[in-house]
């Protein structure tokens, strides 16, 4: 397909397998849940998926996307690891690359988020090198072939700013006509021992379950809660409740002691279901 601009992988090949294959098959691995009796997926509002390696949060990732109905069109929120661009970085235009394929930018949604909320900057160099939008692309390309998305990073932590992205992102998916999936990439608290995170996690998970955007800030702020997809998920969380979100579920917790055997210096995962 011809498109504008083509994001190409960033960390292919270290977040996750290069190979399409390797890829496709350690993808629908991570989706086929353990248990033999899964839930029916349900139709979603909003969730808050992990963007480590998938050798530590695949597992995570992959129960929450199994859990969910996937539409066609997604909004995807992510923190600003590298420090580049503008503080509210999105793009309306192009498509961006995976080892399955392309997926399109939606510029529809895209252009009336920015036309909604003017903050938001067409800034495509503050996505170039961040990882935590691309890693999600492959669970949502695998769960939904018609997939376009609307990426969006934040580099800023200003609860207002947040809030008002998040009405703005509601006020557009209720005009749409049709479902539009919030996806707040974050993972939890970072390189502390295993039982601390574990409880400074579940300070933080708290008050998602309760959809409460504005604890859930006081809460990472407050008590030095590492988890870099706060922004995100607090945006996400007002979209949720000004579009009528009745609960919140927690998919899987995990911490990459899980997997790595280290306790003494681990990252935390949630995978969380917004309806």
């Amino acid at each position: 397909m011809a498109t504008s601009t083509l994001r190409h992988p960033a960390v292919a090949g270290r977040f996750y397998p290069r190979d399409a294959d390797d890829l496709r098959r350690e993808v629908r691995a991570f989706l086929t849940q353990p248990d033999d009796n899964q839930p029916t997926p349900v139709r979603a509002i909003g969730c808050i998926a992990p963007h480590a390696g998938y050798m530590f949060s695949g597992h995570v990732a992959g129960a929450v996307f199994a859990r969910l109905e996937v539409p066609r069109r997604c909004i995807v929120l992510c923190p600003n690891h590298t420090g580049l661009g503008h503080a509210l970085a999105m793009m309306t235009e192009g498509a961006w690359e995976t080892p399955l394929g392309e997926v399109p930018i939606d510029n529809v949604l895209g252009t009336a988020l920015r036309e909604q909320f003017p903050l938001l900057c067409e800034d495509a160099a503050a996505h170039r090198a961040e990882h935590a939008v691309e890693v999600e692309l492959p669970f949502l390309q695998q769960r939904q072939p018609e997939l376009t998305f609307v990426p969006i990073a934040l580099g800023t932590g200003q609860f207002e700013a947040l809030e008002q992205l998040g009405k703005a992102m509601a006020q557009v998916i209720a005009a749409q006509g049709e479902p539009v999936l919030i996806i707040a990439s974050s993972d939890m608290n970072h390189y502390e021992s295993d039982a601390l995170t574990r409880v400074k996690d579940q300070r933080a998970i708290e008050p998602i379950l309760r959809l409460d955007p504005r604890g859930l800030h006081d809460a990472v702020t407050q008590q030095k809660i590492s988890m870099c997809g706060f922004g995100p998920a607090v945006a996400m969380l007002t979209a949720a409740r000004e579009l009528g979100a009745k609960s919140a579920e927690l998919v899987k917790y995990a911490t990459s002691g899980d997997i790595s055997g280290d306790r003494d210096m681990v990252v935390g995962y949630a995978g969380v279901v917004v309806s």
